[in-house]
């Protein structure tokens, strides 16, 4: 599946992203405010492509103008989505494109797709204690917070964290939608 926005091309990875996806995945201030660590190797890269990224519903966050990616975007079932007709989102993008807009863009084109065509009533998205970008993203889509967990264990980065959840359903969806069309 190849998702576009105005900017944007979501679409799947592809080993060939591995130098692209070092690039800013390697970064100290991108992985570790969302729970991961830095890559340390374009090989390091590619092992996560083939073991992470190549999971159904996960995509490279790509400028159109080059077709690079820049950052990923996904849904899953591993933390908060339990139910068949409800997802996770989870994303990141890369340090140079912080603050343009890039990923509210691709998360709205997500939320679209999850709920106009894969038929989801419930997304899910969470972000740790001091990971404000993330927060905002989230405040600006309109996810709703839902609560707050203390001591959740982080394996990744080896830390005891406070998350924060907060759920997107497709009635507030809808109410958004219908908003912006009336604008």
């Amino acid at each position: 599946m190849i998702l576009q926005t105005k900017r944007l091309i979501l679409r799947p990875w592809y080993e060939d992203d591995a130098e692209d996806l070092y690039k800013y995945a390697s970064d100290p201030d991108v992985g570790p405010p969302a729970g991961w660590m830095p890559h340390t190797s374009v090989e390091n890269s590619r092992e996560i492509i083939r073991d992470v990224l190549s999971a159904p519903e996960t995509y490279a966050v790509c400028l159109k103008e080059n077709g690079k990616p820049i950052g990923s975007i996904g849904f899953h079932r591993k933390d908060l989505a339990e139910k068949d007709d409800e997802y996770e989102l989870g994303y990141w993008i890369g340090k140079p494109y912080w603050g343009q807009g890039l990923i509210p863009e691709a998360a709205r084109e997500m939320l679209r797709y999850a709920f106009e065509k894969l038929g989801m009533n419930r997304i899910w998205c969470g972000y740790y204690d001091g990971n404000v970008k993330s927060r905002r993203v989230q405040e600006k889509l309109g996810f709703v917070y839902h609560n707050t967990t203390e001591g959740i264990e982080v394996s990744l980065v080896n830390e005891i964290r406070t998350g924060h959840v907060m759920l997107m359903t497709r009635e507030t969806w809808d109410r958004i939608i219908r908003t912006d069309k009336n604008c």
